[in-house]
């Protein structure tokens, strides 16, 4: 089994090297993609006003100057001898639940290998729910697990998954549940104005740290009730309920 490994945190990123153990784990057959620098929240952007550069690291690492999607294009039209068999993308730094998953370069990443026909996995280790430190520890425990278990599962055309793994210590882990994508309760994003040495405005974009109450059998329940949460994504964003509705509306 070939794997391509990629990330949105970066080549340095150290949730990369955790998700490569995974995959070494599964297979010897494992290619390292990823951006040259951090592309969080990227989505699933790709690289069109400026031309690409890709640097060989050593072995089969290899840094993409452009997005997690470009990374992907990169690796299989180019890097790679040939097409892999699974997509890897991850392990984030930070949760990727609910609102998230559209600004997401990590699950971008396996939504463009999705387009590709390969079957994609995002992994992602959540941060500042239960543990303020940074820590991959129940990535690493479990992450070879779930993803040897979705492998023994059919996705189906332009279907991914989605793993979060909790932030608790890895004897805590009360097990897993398939999840759907939640929903925030608030505005989540906040813009942290500042100054420089001019008096000039500059701008950081964040999220809030409100906890709200999350709806059982979300992807966000599960992960405060410390549960690695996996749910199956789609491509298609059609939006099926209001479909006959809008139909009748507009005849």
């Amino acid at each position: 089994m070939r794997i391509l490994v990629t990330n949105d945190d970066g080549i340095h990123g150290p949730g990369l090297s955790v998700l490569e153990k995974i995959a070494r784990a599964i297979s010897d057959d494992v290619w390292v993609v990823a951006p040259d620098v951090e592309r969080s929240g990227a989505g699933r952007s790709i690289t069109l006003s400026h031309p690409l550069r890709y640097r060989h690291i050593d072995g089969r690492h290899y840094e993409v100057s452009g997005t997690p999607a470009d990374c992907v294009v990169m690796a299989t039209r180019k890097i790679m001898p040939g097409m892999p068999d699974l997509i890897l993308s991850g392990v984030n730094r930070g949760q990727n639940v609910a609102d998230d998953v559209t600004v997401s370069g990590t699950i971008a990443a396996a939504m463009e290998g999705t387009s590709l026909g390969i079957k994609s996995i995002a992994l992602s280790q959540v941060l500042g729910i239960h543990n303020n430190g940074v820590t991959y520890a129940v990535a690493a425990a479990h992450g070879e697990a779930v993803v040897r278990k979705l492998l023994g599962f059919d996705f189906g055309a332009g279907n991914f998954m989605n793993v979060n793994f909790p932030d608790c210590r890895v004897d805590e882990v009360a097990g897993i549940d398939i999840t759907t994508q939640g929903k925030r309760e608030q505005n989540y994003m906040i813009v942290d104005e500042r100054a420089d040495n001019r008096g000039g405005s500059y701008f950081w974009l964040g999220f809030t740290r409100e906890r709200g109450t999350h709806i059982a059998g979300t992807d966000l329940a599960a992960v405060f009730n410390k549960r690695i949460s996996v749910t199956p994504l789609h491509s298609n964003l059609t939006q099926h309920v209001i479909l006959e509705n809008l139909k009748t509306h507009f005849a």
